[in-house]
Formats: C-alpha cells, structure tokens, sequence
C-alpha cells in the first residue's frame, strides 16, 4: 500500500514538475502540504503532491478572477 501510495506521488509530482512556466503556486502548496502531512502521520509526500495540485488550482482561480476584474463589463465602456 505504502509502495503504490509513493508511485502515485511521484509520479503526480513529476507532472506538476513537467510544466515549469506554470508552476505558480506549486511550491508554496506542496511546502505547506507535506510539513502538516508529515506531523498529521508521516504522508508527506503524498500531502505534498495534494499541495501543489490544490496551490495550482488556488493560483489559476486567482489569476481568473483579475482577469475578469480587468475587463469593463459589456456596455460600460469608457467614450
């Protein structure tokens, strides 16, 4: 169980690691996610690849929503 559980891991930190441009959010999520999954029973490394999916997700939202906030809204248009 333990061996599959690394596989998954690494291989999900490989992925995330395949795309380097789009790496914001990644470190800072996996950094938090696998200190508190090592003190909440030693699955940091799992915890890691769940905190860097969850820190890309968090970024790419963000970066969505300035996007929309820079738009003018249709009909509002500065003359």
């Amino acid at each position: 169980m333990k061996t599959s559980l690394a596989i998954f891991a690494l291989t999900a930190l490989a992925l995330a690691a395949a795309s380097p441009a789009a790496a914001k959010g990644c470190l800072k999520g996996a950094v938090v996610g696998g200190v508190a999954g090592h003190y909440a029973g030693h699955h940091g490394v799992l915890a890691a690849a769940a905190g860097c999916l969850y820190g890309r997700h968090r970024a790419n939202e963000q970066e969505r929503q300035q996007q929309t906030q820079t738009r003018a809204p249709a009909g509002q248009e500065k003359m």
